[in-house]
Formats: structure tokens, sequence, C-alpha cells
């Protein structure tokens, strides 16, 4: 077992045993948290063989291991399912524990902060990270605004999201400080917080954020499926 894979579960550990609390009940919520997870490896998995590939950042093998999916080690895909898991489970959490506020932001102001994200990318399309992981973050607030304006406006997904860099930052901090991913500073802004790129906090955001509004968009869909189901029988 790498390195890698054994810090991934490590990360996923606690929130998988804690699923059966009966207060929040994280694992009656299955069904649209995978759904979520498999929507996020689709989507940023298919993003990430494709920085490798065109060489945004590698993995270092002492860490990672050898083997190799589409160019990515077994634990960077395992990534995408223990970090989603662990952080809608901390959403759930603040939901289960935390009484909520609607925030007081139209659609349209979360279009705004969307194309406040967008708009540097052209002037950064040198530096690949940097302009892309701008572009997703201003994707996954216009999924938000269009899709679930409700996970937006939530209090508590904006205080889960901040609670996530907590993790994120121990998690990362070791994965840029061994290091297990290799950047290519030519491809980023070559700024760093410690070990950790600055643009790895924008790539963590639009991530867990898309990871949250997916969450809601199936969690609705399969309550009004159910819905259906309890109508269609009675």
């Amino acid at each position: 077992m790498s390195y890698y894979l054994m810090l991934d579960l490590l990360v996923l550990a606690a929130p998988l045993a804690l699923s059966f609390d009966r207060k929040v009940a994280f694992h009656r919520k299955w069904p649209a948290v995978f759904a979520a997870i498999a929507a996020i490896v689709l989507s940023f998995g298919a993003w990430d063989v494709w920085k490798t590939a065109i060489g945004v950042w590698s993995f270092n093998s002492e860490y990672a291991g050898t083997i190799r999916w589409l160019g990515l080690p077994p634990a960077e895909w395992f990534f995408f399912v223990a970090i989603p898991y662990a952080c809608i489970f901390i959403l759930a959490c603040i939901r289960a524990y935390l009484r909520d506020a609607e925030l007081k932001a139209v659609r349209a102001y979360w279009l705004v902060l969307a194309a406040v994200f967008a708009l540097p990318a052209p002037f950064v399309l040198d530096r690949t990270y940097t302009a892309v992981v701008l572009v997703s973050a201003a994707l996954t607030l216009v999924l938000g605004a269009l899709a679930s304006p409700a996970t937006l406006r939530s209090r508590n997904t904006w205080i889960a999201l901040g609670i996530t860099y907590v993790p994120f930052i121990l998690a990362n901090g070791i994965l840029t400080g061994k290091p297990v991913v290799l950047y290519d500073d030519a491809r980023n802004l070559g700024v760093r917080v410690g070990t950790i790129p600055i643009e790895d906090f924008v790539f963590s955001f639009s991530m867990l954020l898309a990871s949250f509004v997916l969450y809601d968009i199936f969690g609705t869909a399969f309550a009004r499926l159910r819905g259906r189901k309890a109508g269609g029988a009675s």
C-alpha cells in the first residue's frame, strides 16, 4: 500500500466510522452521496488525467507507487472518493447540529462572483493550472446558481466549506511537503502557502462546493423519486 493511499484511508476512516451516528444518519444519505462522488470522479478525474498528461503535475513513485490507471496512481483516483465523502459528511454534521440561516444573496450575486473568477483566466492561459482552476470555480458557482441556489444561500454550506480547509491544509501540506505530488511551477503562479500552491485552495473550493451542490441536487431528485413511489404504492 502506497503512502498516498494510506493518507486517503486515514482521511476517510473517521467519517466512515461515524456515518451511522443516529442524529446525522449519514448512511441513509449514501445514494445522494455516492451519486455526487461519481460525478466528481468523472469530471475532476478526467481533468486530472489531462493535467497529468500535459505535465501540469506528476506523482512521486516513492510515495504514490508505480501503478498507473490512465496516468494516475490508484490513490489519486481514490482521492476523489475519500475527500468528497469526508467533506459531505462535514456538511451533513453541520446541518444536523447547527441551525441554518438563509443568506440574502440573489442568483445574480453568484453569477457575478463566477465572473470574478473567470475574467482573469484569459490573462494567465500560459499558466495552465491557474487558468483552468479559475474557470472551474466559475463553472461550479454557475452550476449552483442555476441548479441548486438554495445550497449557495445556505449559511451552513459556507461554514462547512470553511471547516474543510482545516483537513485540507493538513492533508495537502503532507502531499506537497513530502512531496507526493510534484508541480511544474511554470504552469502555475509559483505562489505557495507553505508548500501548497495557491491554486490548490481554489481547486479545493471548486471540487468541494461542486460536491455539496451535486449532493443536494441528487438528494432532492431521490427524495422526489421516493415520494412518487410512495404515492404510487398508496
